[in-house]
C-alpha cells in the first residue's frame, strides 16, 4: 500500500510567516529609533540603516504622483492579486520542498509585508542603504530583499534542469 506524500505547505507557509514577522519587526524597530531621513552607519561608504518611507512602488517609481491615493490602491490591489497567484502556486506545489516553492514562500511573505503596509500606513518603510563605489542603490527593506531573493531562486531553478517524476 502507498501513503500520500505529506504536505509540506505548513512548512512554506511557516517561511512566509517568518518573513513577515521579520519584516515587522525590523520596520517597527526602524520607525522607533531613527527619524526619517536619519541613518546610522554599519559600514563607512557602503552600508547604512536609514528611515524612509516609500509611496510609490520599486525604486519609488510612481512616488511623485499626481493622485497618491490611486496608486497606493492600485499596488494594494496588484499586490493581492501577485500574492493569491503566487499562493496557488504554493498549494499545487506545496507537497515539496523544493526551490521553486521556497521561492515561492519568500515571495509571498515580502509581498505580504509591503502591502500590510501600505494597507495600514499608506506607505512601506524603507531602510537598507547600499553605496556601491559612487553608486546609491535605492533604499529597500526585508520584504523587498525577500521577494527579490524568492524571484532569483525562481530563475535559477528555471536554469536548472529537471528530471521528470515518476508517480
Amino acid at each position: 500500500m502507498s501513503w500520500p506524500a505529506p504536505r509540506r505547505l505548513p512548512w512554506l507557509l511557516l517561511i512566509s510567516a517568518a518573513v513577515v514577522a521579520a519584516d515587522r519587526l525590523t520596520k517597527t524597530s526602524v520607525s522607533a529609533h531613527i527619524p526619517i531621513g536619519g541613518a546610522i552607519p554599519v559600514i563607512d561608504h557602503v552600508l547604512r540603516i536609514s528611515h524612509w518611507t516609500n509611496e510609490g512602488a520599486a525604486f519609488s517609481l510612481f512616488a511623485g504622483s499626481a493622485s497618491p491615493q490611486t496608486v497606493r490602491w492600485g499596488l494594494v490591489a496588484f499586490t493581492i492579486f501577485a500574492a493569491l497567484a503566487v499562493l496557488v502556486g504554493m498549494i499545487r506545489y506545496g507537497n515539496r520542498i523544493t526551490l521553486t516553492t521556497v521561492a515561492l514562500a519568500l515571495i509571498l511573505g515580502g509581498a505580504i509585508g509591503n502591502v500590510h503596509d501600505r494597507i495600514v500606513y499608506g506607505s512601506v518603510v524603507d531602510f537598507i542603504e547600499v553605496h556601491i563605489f559612487t553608486y546609491h542603490w535605492p533604499d529597500f527593506n526585508l520584504a523587498d530583499s525577500s521577494i527579490v531573493i524568492g524571484a532569483c531562486l525562481l530563475f535559477l531553478d528555471s536554469l536548472l534542469p529537471h528530471r521528470e517524476r515518476v508517480s
